[in-house]
Formats: C-alpha cells, sequence, structure tokens
C-alpha cells in the first residue's frame, strides 16, 4: 500500500460540523457529524462515555447536540487527551497528519509503515483496533472504518504547524507549504522536478503532491539527489522538519529546494513536506511505536512473611515518629508565617527534633496534618500547634493509629515534595503552606500501589519499570514529568510508612489498596507492649519494645532518646533528672518509679546522680519582684554575685540571704542553670512552683479536604438519569412538529406563539393527554425545548410530565415563548 492515499480532501468538518444536528445520514447509513454518531449509540455506550469524561456532566448536557460541542471544546478535549495512553496518543496524532476523513488501513500504515519496509510488527497492527476503539468511546474518533473522522479541536491541537511542531515530527503538506508561494515560482519547482506544465496553481501543487506519493517516481526523483542532500534529509526526515539556509545555500539545498524536496517556510528557514518525509521513513508517522505497555516484573522476591515484618517494623517507626513531632509543639508552637505555612527555621528545627533531613521532616509535618493532628490555633498570633484528635489518636491501639495515618495519606494531595522549590512566581514553597496541592497525586499513588499487587506476593519491583510503565500510560508531556516525581515520591513514602516492606507491597498495604481496614491485619505483626526497661551501669536504660503510655511518658521525661530501633535508648543526665523535678516528681518517686519498671537493679551511679541533682534542685528559689534569688546559703549567693557570668542578670544583694534581679524569673531561671546551677521557682507563699508548661492545643479542625483531580466520576445513578435527560432533551430538540402557522415565524426559526395560543393549546393538550412541544426561558435567562404532557393549567403556571427531565414540573406560562403541537407519531 503507497502513501498516494495520504492526500485528501480539506477538513469536511467546516461544510459539516460536528454538532450537526441535521436528520438522516445519507444512503449510505454512515453519521455525518459527531451528533449523529452519539446518537446512533446505545444507553451502554453514552454511559460509558460519561463516566470516561465527567468533566461533560457539568452540567448535564440537554441534548445529544449539547453533548456533541461540549465534547469538542478545547478544555475538554485537552483533558481527555492527557489520559490516553501512549498508543492511542500516537493513534490520534496519526489521524492529525492523515486526510480527512481517514481510510482505516491509511491509518494502520501509518502506525506499522508500508508494507515490507518496516521489518517485523511490533504488535502495533493488532493494538490499533483497541486503541482507536478508545477513541471513538471517548468521542474523539468518529465515523466508520473507511472514513474515519478526528475532532476538529483534537486535529488542532496535534496537527503540525510552524508556532507548534507535530509530535510525529512532520510538516506541513505540500498544499499547505505552497499556500503563499508565488504562481511563477510554483510553475519552476513542477518544470524542475521534471513534471510538465499545469495552466494554474492548484493543478500545479496536486502534480507535486501526486510525484511525492508515488514510490516509484519519488525513488527514481531521490536517486539522482547528490549524496550530501540525501544527509540534509536525514537531518530533517523525523523532525523537527524546519532548517536554517543561508541567502546563498549550498549545492544540495538548492538542489532540494529547486524541486520542491524543501519549501521555503521564511526568508530563511526551509521546510520538509509531509508527503516527502513520510516516503524517506517508509510510511511511519512515528519513529518508534509504543503499542504494547512496558511490563512491570518482581525484580527481586522476598518471603511474604519477611515482607510483612519489615513493614511493620517500619510502621511503629512511623508511630513513634509522628508521636515524638506533635508532642514537640505541644509547648513550642512554631509560628504560622504571615502566607501561611512553616518558617525555614522551624522546618531545621523539625528535622533536628526527629534527626532526620528536612524533606523526610516535611512529609511527616505533612502527614500529620493530613490525619488532622496538627492545625493552626487561629490566635492572633497563630501557631501550629496539636488538636484535640491527636489526644484520641495517642489512646487508640498501634495498628488502629496507624490505619488513620495510611488512610489519610493514600487521598491527601499535599505533596511534601515540593516544599523548597518555587512556584510560577518564584516564591518558595513551604511545608503547610499554600501551592502543595496536586490533583495528581492520589492517583498515582493508587496506581503505583495497583502496580506492586499485581505483582506475586513478596514480589518488589525495578522502580524504572514502575516510572516507564506510568509513562507509558500518560505519556502527555509535562503531566507525565510530574507523575514520574509522584511515583518516586509515592514509592519512598509507602516504604517509610510500612505500606510495603522492601519495595514489595505488604498484606496491610494490600488491604488499604482495597478500600478495607489494614489495622486487623497489622496488629499480630506489631510486638505487644512491654511494662519494663532494663537500666544499665552507664547510665543508660534499654527499652525492649514499644513501652506502654504511662510508663512511656514518665520515661521521657527523665531521660533523652539517645537512639532508635528495634530497642529505643534512653540516657539518664543532670538536665533530664532536674527536667522531671520541674515536672513536680520528688527523688523518691524518681527512685520507686526506677525500681517498678527495671527488670534490672537500679545501678549505683543513677540512684547518685538522682539524688544529687535533687540535693541541689530548689536549693535557690526564684520568685517574682521583678525577680529575686533566695538562698539561705549567703556563702553561694556570694560566689554568684562574683561571677562574671552572671552580670547579664542585673543581681543585687537585698539581704544576706536574698538577690534582686531586672530580669523575669524565667531568664533568670535559664541564666542560672546555664552557670551550673538548680534552681527552682517558687510561688508568692514561697512554694515550690511546678515548672511544667500546659501543653497547648489548637481547636477542633477537620482534615484538609484533598483537591480532586477535575469533576467527580459519576456513579451509576447519576450516568443513568443523565443518560435519560440527555435522550428525552434530544427527543424535544428533533421532535417532528405540526407545521406552525405562517405568523408564528419564519422558516427554521422556533415558533412563537401569543400568550393566547400558548394558554389554548397547552389547555387541550390537558384535556386530550397529547404531549406538546415548548420553548422556555427560566429565571436566569436559559432557553431551552422541551416536550412536556399538561394535567394542569391554573393560575399562570402549567403542570405536567416533562419528558426532558422525566418528572412532573410546573412551568410559568408567561416564560413559555412558544408552543407547537406534535405530529401524529411523536410523544
Amino acid at each position: 500500500m503507497g502513501t498516494g492515499r495520504l492526500t485528501g480532501r480539506r477538513d469536511q468538518e467546516a461544510t459539516v460540523p460536528e454538532a450537526s444536528t441535521a436528520g438522516g445520514s445519507g444512503g449510505s447509513g454512515a453519521p455525518r457529524s459527531l451528533a449523529e454518531a452519539l446518537r446512533a449509540r446505545d444507553d451502554a455506550a453514552l454511559s460509558a462515555l460519561l463516566h470516561a469524561r465527567p468533566d461533560l456532566l457539568g452540567p448535564v448536557p440537554g441534548d445529544v447536540t449539547q453533548l456533541a460541542t461540549r465534547a469538542g471544546t478545547r478544555a475538554s478535549v485537552v483533558r481527555a487527551l492527557e489520559r490516553l495512553d501512549r498508543f492511542t496518543l500516537q493513534t490520534a496524532e496519526a489521524l492529525a497528519v492523515a486526510p480527512d476523513p481517514c481510510p482505516y488501513p491509511v491509518l494502520e500504515s501509518l502506525l506499522t509503515g508500508e508494507e515490507g519496509t518496516t521489518g517485523e510488527d511490533n504488535g502495533a497492527r493488532a493494538a490499533l483496533p483497541r486503541a482507536l476503539g478508545t477513541l471513538r468511546d471517548q468521542a474523539l474518533v468518529w465515523g466508520d472504518d473507511d472514513r474515519l473522522r478526528l475532532v476538529r479541536t483534537a486535529r488542532e491541537l496535534l496537527a503540525p504547524s510552524a508556532q507548534r511542531p507535530s509530535p510525529t515530527g512532520l510538516g506541513p503538506t505540500v498544499a499547505e507549504a505552497t499556500s503563499g508561494m508565488s504562481p511563477t515560482r510554483i510553475q519552476e519547482i513542477v518544470a524542475a522536478a521534471g513534471l510538465p506544465a499545469t495552466h494554474d496553481p492548484v493543478s500545479a501543487v496536486s502534480a507535486l503532491t501526486g510525484l511525492f506519493t508515488d514510490p516509484e517516481r519519488m525513488s527514481a526523483l531521490l536517486d539522482e539527489a547528490p549524496a550530501e542532500a540525501h544527509q540534509v534529509l536525514g537531518r530533517l526526515v523525523w523532525g523537527p522538519p524546519y532548517g536554517e539556509v543561508t541567502p546563498n545555500p549550498t549545492a544540495p539545498v538548492r538542489w532540494l529546494r529547486d524541486r520542491g524536496l524543501l519549501l521555503p517556510a521564511t526568508a530563511r528557514t526551509v521546510v520538509l513536506p509531509r508527503e516527502v518525509a513520510l516516503h524517506l521513513r517508509g510510511g511511519l508517522a512515528h519513529r518508534d511505536t509504543a503499542p504494547v505497555a512496558p511490563p512491570v516484573t518482581a525484580h527481586r522476591e522476598h518471603r511474604p512473611q519477611l515482607v510483612d515484618a519489615n513493614a511493620a517494623g517500619q510502621a511503629l517507626a512511623a508511630l513513634s515518629t509522628v508521636e515524638e513531632l506533635v508532642k514537640s509543639w505541644e509547648h513550642a508552637a512554631p509560628l504560622v508565617l504571615r502566607a501561611g505555612g512553616l518558617a525555614v527555621r522551624d522546618l531545621k528545627r523539625a528535622a533536628a527534633t526527629l534527626d532526620t533531613s528536612e524533606p523526610s521532616a516535611a512529609f511527616w509535618i505533612e502527614l500529620a496534618y493530613a490525619a488532622g493532628l496538627l492545625a493552626g490555633d487561629g490566635e492572633a498570633d497563630e501557631r501550629y500547634a496539636p488538636t484535640p484528635a491527636f489526644d484520641d489518636w495517642c489512646e487508640l491501639p498501634p495498628a488502629e493509629r496507624w490505619s488513620a495515618l495510611v488512610t489519610a495519606w493514600l487521598p491527601a494531595t499535599r505533596t511534601s515534595g515540593l516544599v523548597g522549590e518555587q512556584d510560577a512566581k518564584g516564591r518558595t514553597l513551604s511545608a503547610l503552606g499554600p501551592d502543595l496541592d496536586r490533583s495528581a497525586a492520589p492517583e498515582v499513588r493508587r496506581r503505583v500501589l495497583e502496580l506492586l499487587a499485581a505483582l506475586p506476593e513478596g514480589g518488589s519491583p525495578d522502580t524504572e519499570a514502575v516510572l516507564d510503565r506510568l509513562a507509558w500510560e500518560r505519556p502527555v508531556r509535562g503531566a507525565s514529568d510530574l507523575r514520574t516525581r509522584l511515583a518516586r515520591w509515592a514509592l519512598t513514602e509507602a516504604e517509610v510508612l510500612g505500606v510495603t516492606g522492601r519495595g514489595a507491597l505488604s498484606g496491610p498495604g494490600r488491604a488499604l489498596l482495597a478500600h478495607e481496614d489494614p489495622a486487623p491485619l497489622l496488629a499480630p505483626l506489631l510486638p505487644e507492649p512491654v511494662d519494663h526497661v532494663l537500666l544499665q551501669a552507664d547510665l543508660t536504660a534499654v527499652a525492649p519494645g514499644p513501652l506502654r503510655r504511662p510508663l512511656g511518658d514518665t520515661l521521657a521525661v527523665l531521660a533523652d532518646v539517645e537512639s532508635k530501633g528495634g530497642a529505643t535508648v534512653y540516657r539518664f543526665t543532670p538536665g533530664s533528672v532536674r527536667r522531671a523535678l520541674d515536672a513536680g516528681h520528688a527523688a523518691a518517686d524518681l527512685h520507686a518509679f526506677l525500681k517498678e519498671h527495671s527488670r534490672t537493679p537500679v545501678p549505683q551511679p543513677l540512684a547518685y546522680l538522682i539524688d544529687d541533682v535533687a540535693r541541689r534542685h530548689g536549693h535557690l528559689r526564684v520568685g517574682a519582684a521583678s525577680s529575686y534569688v533566695r538562698c539561705d546559703d549567703d556563702a553561694m549567693l556570694g560566689e554568684i554575685l562574683a561571677d562574671k557570668r552572671s552580670a547579664g542578670l542585673g543581681l543585687r544583694r537585698l539581704a544576706p540571704t536574698v538577690l534582686a534581679a531586672q530580669t523575669e524569673p524565667t531568664s533568670l531561671l535559664e541564666g542560672l542553670r546555664a552557670m551550673g546551677y538548680a534552681p527552682a521557682a517558687e510561688s508568692l507563699t514561697g512554694d515550690v512552683l511546678v515548672a511544667r508548661a500546659d501543653a497547648h492545643r489548637a481547636p477542633a479542625r477537620s482534615a484538609p479536604v484533598p483537591v480532586p483531580d477535575g469533576p467527580p466520576v459519576p456513579d451509576a445513578t447519576l450516568l443513568a438519569a443523565a443518560v435519560r435527560a440527555i435522550r428525552a432533551g434530544d427527543l424535544a430538540a428533533t421532535a417532528i412538529r405540526k407545521e406552525p402557522a405562517p405568523s408564528t415565524g419564519a422558516p427554521g426559526e422556533l415558533p412563537r406563539t401569543s400568550a393566547a395560543e400558548t394558554l389554548a393549546t397547552v389547555q387541550a393538550a390537558a384535556l386530550t393527554g397529547s404531549a406538546v412541544w415548548i420553548g422556555y426561558v427560566n429565571a436566569d435567562g436559559a432557553a431551552s425545548q422541551r416536550v412536556i404532557a399538561p394535567v394542569r393549567v391554573e393560575g399562570g403556571f402549567v403542570t405536567g410530565y416533562d419528558h426532558t427531565a422525566d418528572e412532573v414540573r410546573t412551568y410559568a406560562l408567561h416564560r413559555i415563548t412558544g408552543v407547537a403541537e406534535l405530529a401524529e407519531d411523536q410523544v
């Protein structure tokens, strides 16, 4: 099959609109417009179209004509093209450079090449019916196989132009490239190509096109070309088809230009005509076609039990990290930036608290926010703080706490991986700030997990194979790049959360993907909380597992976490012991607590540490004067006054046992502690104050709502109702009405009747039980046409069954623009 078929008539949609409502389809029975093609579909096919392109439902089209018009709008077509896989999109791109209409064999040759020129078939021929079926189902292509037509908007988006190169790398046709050329110059090209002269430019262009689409004559012409000319063609053949030339081009370029194998595009550029490129390509529209999705196979295989165990460990670490992060904001709540979000210094502080990187800290912060555990407190100087939901979350069993986190993560549109990058205006994106939502994130996350779920249990894929598959499924440039980044982040986040283990989907992860509660599957995998620690002589305590809440909370005050993992190591220091004393614990209470919860004897160095800090704790008393220091040991006060480090505190002696200070009590406490003392705050009555700050809480706030990626996918009920409404509206628009009187309007216009005629007609219809056609303008000024069966006419209103809405409605008579009786065989 030659490429001579690739020239044809200009776009017939200029004379036959896509949304035409012309009745009948000619003797051949083929649809003459997109509207006719949609009207010929059954209800199931219309429902499938609306399901695939839910943007067509906003609002529900009044009839098939409106549906066809909306399906051809630029925004809707762009969205539909973005959701095509690579080969289906390549099929649409091939149709955009094919004649319109295009026979199926011509389309097939554009994707598989001329017979005998492209070697072994890569599966494109077998995959083409599926791809073409998808385009038809989504109303991007209509017509029979003999007359395939790409909707006009899609053709405009995908066809080549000087401003926007085609994805195929092809240039304009000979007719398009010579549209502004002088007739004399066209005749010169025809003569140089060895063709006879013609009487007009149109026939000359047709003769030149015939030469370029005739394989035998084209091969003979190229055999005469200099070797350098073939090199020039080789650089342009796969695109871009434009090349720069000098005012005095080289001999090979002149040879090609003189024969029309290169045509002028501008004063300094030439273009390779589409017909010439297709001949050189062997009829292929694309250099590489991808009819088959890249496979995602198990790169490594692990025992499912090992995967689940690894995932459970990651889940436990995730719970500990989130709890530690949120608790760290109880007493040191970071400020909300004026533009919203978290300051860089606060992000760095959170990363240091969690002993992780800033991107990782941003992820945990966003996760806690998505789960509703963090929010702004709404105060004048707004700060981020835990919500009451955090307290409820802490009381849940570990498996249920993890379930709450991952069920918030999977549908979240906020994307922590963008933190630190700049938006379109050059502003840095901050954690918890605006502009972090990416509506594609949930779909990519779920798709990544689906690819993992398709592997055998315990199988983990190669990351690049997953990314290649996603790029094939959504190949549109820009959208594909974002999806690749989202997929990388999804794989990383799934691993640190415990949704996957060693790169394979875990059992709880499969339950999450199946919309089931993963907690019952995770619970048996988690270690039981323990109520004891192992004290060691080096002032450390080892927790052999997750600690029960009272024990863990108290130990977190008494000691500092030194390392995490399967067993958490706590270290006792003078500062941590003083922190426990400040919180109201007495030395005897601490000794009893350690003795009760340690499986080993309390080491002597730890007992000495507690007693030593307790002996010095509260020896100095700080109160409010501005502030003062009180101590029974006047020698110690003299020592403090003599210390140069106390100069900034503004101390002076009021009495042998009292020093006055010019700083606030809190600053005085911190200053004395920095000097190595262990002061305690005291009340107005002289009692020691418990220095534990109240945990700050934000008001109850709901978790952020994910930003939808376009309209929601309609359910079966909505689809069925929409199809009924479209069918009824189409019936109203196409119903055959009795001829109106000559005075009611000119031919082709909607009938307009007087108020008296309208009233008389609907009253007669109510008496006889027949249906009528009405034109109606609602309160918003929107005009529509409907078929109704009046049942009652009174008080200036007509009530009847509306076939368009499939329900009984009431209409104001003064808003009915015209009324007409239906023909005998109509509703």
